[in-house]
């Protein structure tokens, strides 16, 4: 196919079946929020369980992400999707007909690795699909709404079931979807696979796994619990594996990974841009979710509601960047967007306990239109820069950098605001209110109610401080991001190569228009 061939109506209605997948596995990042106390109760979980329920999916998902990206790249693409639906519908069955924790663990275990092959698949998809540069950039801004979208309205969404079903509701809703994925998939979707991918490689496979998990449960850890000697001793023993990974990718015949590609400067200064718009993201939710029901006291459902409400001006974000890049260089663009999300944690810097709904929701729709705008030209900027055999690989690469920066953004902005709650603290601070605001919360509801009403004052005014103060630190990490990112994809291009597939496959001949 030629790469100045544009695509027709089959290959939106194509995107459109590819939002399904998308929107589930982002979705299922956050929708068991409100469901841990029903499951807790249900189920008879212990604390460490929880931990490994709500963990366990994204540590599968990050681990396995460049190994699926690559495993499509050399079997089939589509095929792979569609593996990967079979597996996720299975295994949301299993999960809500779970009878005890391991039966739930291993299930979202499972679910892990079908979002694994889910995600890079459909971003890979969309590279063979629209080769036409403009086309493509409307379709990767629409696949950054998307995922942006359903990691939102997963807390919604299983706050909804949760009010008028049982816990396992939020697991069967993912079937519908699957099974019209898997009648839709065949008949839409090309299919695509590298013609020289050569064999799979098993061993980079096994080295990325051990690379990458333990470095994310590290972070987590340290981020949960502070400093100890497990968690810098599994970031270390990651490190020592990613360095054998990448010497492997050097030296193996048929490698997961094009290191090449990370010459390029609008892969690598685009991957670079997507790891810390991830941090900032991911650093400011945590923050955002407490603050709306533990200082301005909504009911987790209302406090998800309203976190929807700036999704009105993101949802134009996308394809306003889209616009943008082309009539000015994607460079002072992608500077623009980190600049506009750094104006949103400005105005985060000013929120105090009794400030108004309005301050938060508007730094935070803010925040979060200036990352999606980077995002959706990040994306575009990485899959646009390889060729159609390496779109698979390269959309693993960033998504796993996304779910780094995402563990960082809690561990470092996590870190930095816990550090500026204690030291907002009197000296004479009680253990829980020294533990953080949840179980400052938690205890005040065994004082009398003076002593409740003090106990909270202290602790929602210290929160608040780091809230601001955190706002500050990435507020100065966005300025310095989009100077660097600026200066670094200046006068940089996405070329379009051309596939090396003859275009006398049957699977990949232009489509009717």
């Amino acid at each position: 196919m030629s790469t100045t061939e544009r695509a027709g109506r089959k290959e939106w209605i194509a995107l459109g079946v590819l939002a399904l997948p998308l929107l589930l596995v982002s979705m299922d990042v956050s929708v068991l929020y409100f469901a841990v106390p029903y499951i807790s109760a249900d189920l008879g979980v212990n604390a460490t369980e929880q931990l490994w329920i709500f963990d366990i999916y994204g540590f599968v998902l990050a681990g396995l992400l460049i190994t699926m990206g690559s495993l499509g790249d050399r079997i089939g693409r589509r095929r792979l999707l569609i593996f990967g639906a079979v597996a996720f519908g299975l295994a949301s069955v299993v999960a809500a007909y779970a009878q005890n924790p391991e039966q739930l663990i291993a299930a979202r275990a499972v679910l892990g690795i079908g979002g694994a092959t889910l995600m890079p698949s459909t971003l890979a998809l969309i590279r063979n699909m629209f080769h036409d540069a403009g086309q493509r950039q409307k379709a990767i801004a629409f696949w950054s709404a998307v995922m942006m979208g359903g990691i939102s309205l997963g807390p919604v969404f299983g706050g909804f079931l949760l009010e008028h079903f049982w816990w396992g509701s939020v697991f069967l809703a993912n079937i519908p979807a699957m099974i019209l994925l898997l009648i839709l998939a065949p008949i839409l979707l090309p299919e695509f696979k590298a013609p020289t991918g050569g064999r799979f490689d098993l061993l980079g496979s096994v080295l990325s796994l051990a690379a990458v998990l333990p470095i994310i449960w590290g972070i987590k850890e340290l981020a949960a619990h502070g400093t100890a000697s497990l968690p810098v001793v599994a970031i270390v023993a990651g490190l020592v594996f990613g360095v054998l990974f990448v010497q492997r990718q050097r030296t193996a015949a048929y490698p997961m990974i094009e290191l090449a590609m990370f010459r390029n400067r609008a892969f690598s200064g685009s991957l670079a841009a997507n790891t810390i718009g991830m941090v900032a993201l991911v650093g400011n939710a945590i923050f955002m979710t407490q603050y709306l029901q533990l200082v301005q006291g909504l009911s987790p459902l209302k406090a998800a509601l309203w976190s929807l409400a700036p999704s009105v001006v993101v949802g134009g974000a996308a394809p306003l960047a889209t616009t943008l890049a082309k009539r000015f260089d994607r460079a002072y663009v992608t500077g623009g967007a980190f600049l506009l999300a750094a104006g949103g944690f400005a105005v985060l810097t000013q929120v105090r306990v009794e400030s108004s709904l309005a301050v938060i929701l508007t730094g935070a729709g803010l925040l979060a239109a200036g990352l999606v705008m980077v995002m959706s030209l990040v994306t575009e900027a990485i899959v646009g820069s390889v060729t159609p055999e390496r779109a698979g690989s390269a959309s693993a690469v960033m998504e796993t950098c996304s779910e780094f920066g995402g563990a960082l953004g809690i561990a470092v902005l996590g870190s930095i605001g816990t550090a500026a709650y204690r030291a907002d603290l009197p000296a004479n601070a009680i253990a829980p209110l020294r533990e953080g605001l949840p179980s400052a919360t938690a205890a005040a509801t065994h004082l009398p109610g003076p002593a409740a009403e003090a106990l909270l004052a202290t602790a929602r005014h210290a929160f608040t401080h780091s809230l601001n103060t955190i706002s500050v630190v990435g507020a100065l990490l966005l300025v310095t991001t989009a100077i660097i990112t600026t200066l670094t994809l200046r006068r940089t291009t996405t070329p379009d190569a051309a596939p090396t597939t003859s275009p006398a496959d049957p699977e990949l001949a232009p489509a009717d228009h």
